[in-house]
């Protein structure tokens, strides 16, 4: 008997003391500081790096194998640490974004809760991560939580553009990935100390991971440059994609993989221009507006930093992104990543990298 839909199993105020969170992975360096930003905010999280092929077998077992590829991924991982032996399935809850969108991504939470309960499972709680879609007693958005996220997921998409630029050339092997490990330990060391939540202090991070990534000694030759896109989850998952960025560095090429916040703001941007489409609330719209351009403050200081470092190209921001998409796209093509991943492929090839893979899993209607 399927669950109804009232009846799924909460997380309470008290599981926020008694239960671990298993986060599925998506982006490897953004995901690892923002799980531990949640844990800086009092919840006892993971992030999964199980991988291997019982996971995809795991998710056909238990996912439609029509689905899009990601879900069958997310919930044969979680399904798969479940699984494991290394948790007290009686103090685990997961954790699993919903958007609320036209995207099959909507119905992931309710896809993970089937799965569950095929698997025996169904006592476990399953968090929604969104915006009012469900609610859970046990979390709370915050202002705080919020800012801290985004902090860390601007941290995350500047190490990782920095890392991809270093890393094909460095001198000595393992030299960048120190520094990708060193840098993750030091913002969560210094989020505990209150340093680096403020616009002035990120723009002094910043300059530091530039310059820090800039000191590794690297060769001289330019090598290929071959541009990452797709839908979100297979563009960053080396899960999704098999290892691609690893794939592309062993054949001589240097990954251009876009960042996050584009992704974020492109998501926020469209509740605003829902309003000028159908119509709706001006309070929605103002919101959304002063929230996106909250974003992109950080992230043009990030460019910034980039731009002054004299040694790393810098990507353009949300709104020059937004540009290359007139006279192809209009801002009614959002499904998935929508007009997004038109205009990141046209950035990367007025940005002198033509060569591109566009990762599109099975399944994925949107796109």
């Amino acid at each position: 008997m399927e669950l109804e839909y009232q009846n799924y199993p909460k997380f309470t105020p008290e599981m926020k003391k008694t239960h671990k969170i298993l986060i599925p992975n998506m982006a490897p360096v953004q995901f690892r500081i923002l799980a531990a930003v949640m844990r800086q905010a009092g919840y006892t999280c993971e992030l999964l790096e199980n991988c291997g092929s019982q996971v995809s077998e795991l998710g056909l077992k238990y996912v439609h194998n029509d689905t899009c590829y990601p879900a069958l991924l997310v919930i044969g991982q979680f399904l798969d640490a479940l699984g494991s032996g290394k948790y007290d399935l009686d103090h685990t809850a997961l954790i699993i974004t919903q958007t609320g969108g036209g995207c099959r991504a909507s119905n992931y939470i309710h896809m993970l809760r089937k799965a569950l309960e095929k698997a025996g499972l169904d006592y476990i709680p399953v968090l929604s991560l969104s915006f009012g879609l469900e609610k859970n007693p046990g979390f709370h958005w915050t202002v705080g939580l919020i800012r801290r996220l985004i902090y860390g997921m601007m941290y995350g998409d500047l190490i990782m553009n920095v890392a991809n630029q270093v890393r094909p050339y460095e001198v000595s092997a393992g030299d960048t990935t120190a520094k990708v490990e060193f840098w993750t330990s030091e913002l969560l060391n210094r989020f505990d100390r209150g340093e680096g939540m403020s616009r002035k202090k990120m723009r002094g991070i910043f300059e530091e991971i530039c310059a820090d990534f800039k000191s590794i000694p690297v060769t001289g030759e330019e090598k290929v440059r071959v541009g990452v896109v797709g839908e979100i989850y297979v563009k960053y998952s080396p899960l999704g994609n098999n290892n691609l960025e690893q794939f592309l560095l062993s054949e001589g090429a240097e990954p251009v993989v876009p960042g996050l916040t584009d992704f974020v703001i492109f998501k926020i941007y469209n509740r605003d221009v829902d309003v000028d489409l159908y119509g709706g609330k001006w309070i929605k719209q103002k919101f959304c507006q002063i929230f996106a351009g909250y974003i992109k403050k950080y992230q043009r200081a990030m460019i910034d930093a980039l731009n002054r470092s004299g040694r790393f190209r810098a990507p353009g921001d949300f709104d020059e992104l937004h540009h290359y998409i007139k006279g192809y796209l209009g801002d009614g093509n959002k499904m998935g990543e929508g007009w997004l991943l038109t205009a990141e492929m046209l950035e990367l090839i007025h940005t002198g990298v033509p060569n591109i893979v566009c990762t599109q899993p099975f399944g994925c209607l949107p796109n």
